[in-house]
């Protein structure tokens, strides 16, 4: 027999043969199993993000920052990725996407300023997410809250290798329509 992948109308057709009852014990499960479920009902019920977001602003800054004191840091970009995208998923708030985003370029930027030049899959990594954030930021009209946090990230790699510089400079200018400061 073929393996066939649910689909959403198989998944609607199920859920309405499930009574009320069974349908609060199968979100309960999936609550009580799943830490995805458990965050995103956090963010529903209560309105709050801050825990959520300070549990996955700790996953993404985890990958850049050395937990022990001459140790150097993971740098797993898909870990730190992966946490972005679910919290996108849970996140009732484009601002604290837009800033968990922002924290993985700072938190690469503060990498490399401790550890020195990395190499380019590294520079492609956080441009690539540099400019996803400014599309994020110019879409939802959230520049002024993050523009010092923008330039400042510009500003720190000068002297950084592989074009980051150039490129980050060049995203701010295309987006935001002038020079860095």
């Amino acid at each position: 027999m073929a393996n066939r992948n649910l689909t959403v109308t198989q998944l609607k057709k199920y859920l309405s043969t499930r009574t009320q009852a069974e349908l609060v014990d199968d979100i309960l499960a999936l609550y009580k199993n799943y830490s995805d479920v458990k965050d995103y009902y956090q963010i529903q019920l209560s309105g709050d993000t801050e825990q959520v977001f300070e549990k996955y602003k700790k996953i993404v800054v985890n990958e850049f920052i050395a937990t022990g004191r001459s140790d150097f840091p993971k740098l797993r970009y898909s870990v730190a990725r992966k946490a972005i995208s679910d919290f996108k998923k849970i996140s009732i708030n484009p601002y604290d996407v837009i800033d968990l985003m922002l924290i993985y370029v700072e938190a690469g930027v503060e990498c490399t300023l401790e550890f020195g030049d990395i190499d380019e899959p590294f520079y492609n990594s956080l441009g690539s997410m540099y400019k996803n954030t400014l599309d994020l930021i110019m879409k939802h009209d959230y520049l002024s809250p993050f523009d010092n946090r923008l330039t400042d990230v510009v500003h720190k790699t000068r002297r950084m290798g592989w074009g980051f510089h150039e490129e980050l400079s060049h995203w701010y200018k295309l987006y935001v329509g002038r020079e860095y400061s």
